[in-house]
């Protein structure tokens, strides 16, 4: 017999919490508080398990919730966003997956959502599901000594000031600034109450603890807060007592440049700090060329990290603004899939309709995916023969089109 592959009751989400754990290598106990916090958060309409049928424990899961996504232009567009997906390595290779996930897309399709999202932990899974990477990160490591700062740099020298506030009031001024930086920034999410919970503090979870953190904001000369950074830092000294700490970032908003600036070069400024960890960055990020030596800021880490599944292309494709005035014809692939179709995109007008006319290019709902931010190439997808032209041009016309000035940033996993 096959698995059961449903969503679950409340009844069992203290074992669909363990499995949880178990997939993601955690084994941390499932407390009381665990299953109260996730059931007052969570829509258990949304939470798929899939159950042995021999035993009946649960041996797959996969949650989603309701997610904002922001698009180039400064529109939300709503995702259906995945995580706590796990198949228990007793049970793999039985297609609980792709049970689960089917039934998640339909799910998604019926209530409306434009997109669906996640972060995806293995790169090779997602992409039969239509998902594509849109958006990337980077790490840096900055060598303090190297930068060329002033070591006498002692505040922000444009009427601004760096204060260093307490986790209250980091939750306070939190989410405001980050709600005005998501209306700029194309690839950031939303963020709700429990994610600024546990980041503060306020609540936590047993296989995820709370570890306090340093927070300073910046303020400009009028007394608006325009920057926040969370932070933590190791205790290493060497035998001579020299230290040798390493600062690791775990959010920094900035809304403005110069906030931008103030916070990293405050970093960059606390003492016996030697080495500055950025946290996930946007691969534009205007980090390293900061700092007077731009090479004192070695790159760490660059890999994928927002993945895009669209879900509805003529929502998808009107709600975001392009570069150039243009018309494209795309003819979606998406076997059994809701993004099926042709589509022509009239930029000028900031439309997308169904139609019939002869294709310029031809895509897969994952390409699609990739594009949407606008941060893969339609060129470069083309060589990788995951885009195919139809009109001579069309290649270049879709960079033009769908390619922005900076690239998508998502600070955030979820």
């Amino acid at each position: 017999m096959s698995a059961d592959v449903r969503p679950i009751a409340e009844s069992e989400l203290p074992a669909w919490l363990r499995t949880v754990n178990t997939g993601f290598l955690a084994a941390s106990p499932v407390t009381d508080s665990d299953v109260a916090q996730r059931a007052r958060y969570s829509d258990l309409t949304r939470a798929h398990g899939a159950f042995d049928p021999d035993t009946g424990a649960c041996v797959a899961t996969l949650r989603s919730f309701r997610q904002e996504v922001t698009v180039p232009g400064g529109a939300a567009v709503t995702s259906s966003a995945l995580t706590n997906v796990t198949v228990l390595p007793t049970h793999r290779r039985q297609g609980l997956l792709t049970r689960m996930m089917a039934a998640e897309l339909a799910a998604s399709v019926a209530r409306g959502d434009v997109l669906s999202t996640l972060i995806a932990a293995e790169y090779p899974i997602y992409g039969r599901y239509g998902y594509g990477p849109a958006a990337s990160v980077s790490e840096w490591e900055i060598d303090v000594p190297r930068t060329g700062l002033d070591p006498r740099w002692s505040g922000p020298g444009d009427g601004g000031r760096i204060e260093i506030v307490d986790v209250a009031e980091a939750r306070r001024v939190g989410p405001g600034l980050h709600g005005r930086m998501r209306s700029e920034r194309h690839g950031m999410v939303s963020r709700d109450q429990r994610w600024w919970n546990l980041t503060t503090g306020v609540e936590e979870m047993s296989f995820r603890p709370y570890r306090p953190k340093m927070h300073a904001v910046y303020r400009a000369a009028d007394g608006e807060v325009q920057g926040l950074v969370a932070y933590v830092a190791d205790d290493h000294w060497t035998d001579a007592k020299v230290p040798l700490n390493t600062l690791q970032v775990k959010q920094l908003l900035a809304a403005t440049p110069a906030a931008e600036r103030a916070l990293w070069h405050f970093l960059c400024s606390i003492d016996w700090v030697l080495k500055v960890r950025t946290g996930y960055r946007a691969p534009d990020d205007l980090v390293a060329r900061l700092l007077p030596d731009p090479r004192s800021a070695r790159l760490v880490t660059a890999a994928d990290f927002l993945w895009v599944r669209v879900l509805d292309v003529v929502r998808a494709l009107g709600a975001r603004t392009y570069a150039v005035p243009a018309t494209l014809v795309l003819e979606v692939a998406d076997p059994g899939g809701p993004a099926a179709g042709r589509y022509r995109l009239d930029t000028g007008k900031g439309t997308c309709t169904r139609t019939d006319e002869p294709a310029d290019l031809t895509l897969g709902a994952a390409a699609l995916g990739s594009l949407y931010l606008g941060d893969e190439s339609a060129v470069r997808l083309g060589a990788l023969g995951q885009v195919a032209e139809e009109r001579p041009g069309a290649l270049e016309l879709a960079d033009a089109v769908f390619r922005t000035a900076r690239r998508p940033w998502c600070p955030d996993l979820f």
